[in-house]
């Protein structure tokens, strides 16, 4: 059984809600260099986030996973506090959803439009891309 001082707690926060907000023994974050980890008592730190898997360890030793697009997280006391553009479980993404978001960014990118919006597209790939890799993994 694990106690207090070998648990942080996880909050994951979207603009339109707080997503997770629970005890958790750990926590990985795809940070803007690569996955950080964090466990108890860990450093306080402000870190970007990019666009990934967010996987964490529960108090019951469950796995947990949100995909996360972009933001920061704070790490401070004992809590992990990540604050994303958009966060989902990772069990919940539509396989179909994620193609047909890949396939419009691809239509864009590869139009006149592109050279106006080119960031936009780009990252609208990118998360479509993760969302379909973690999909058809499920």
């Amino acid at each position: 059984m694990s106690t207090p001082s070998t648990l942080l707690t996880l909050r994951i926060v979207s603009p339109e809600e707080t997503v997770f907000d629970a005890e958790v023994k750990s926590v990985q974050v795809p940070g803007e260099d690569g996955l950080f980890g964090v466990l108890p008592r860990h450093a306080t730190m402000v870190s970007n986030t990019d666009s990934g898997l967010l996987r964490a360890v529960g108090a019951q030793g469950e796995i947990i996973e949100y995909v996360i697009h972009g933001g920061f997280c704070e790490v401070r006391d004992n809590v992990v506090t990540v604050l994303s553009r958009s966060a989902e479980k990772a069990e919940e993404i539509d396989l179909d959803r994620a193609r047909k978001a890949a396939s419009r960014a691809l239509e864009i990118l590869q139009s006149d439009m592109a050279e106006m919006d080119f960031a936009r597209a780009s990252a609208a790939l990118r998360r479509a891309m993760i969302r379909e890799k973690l999909a058809r993994k499920r």
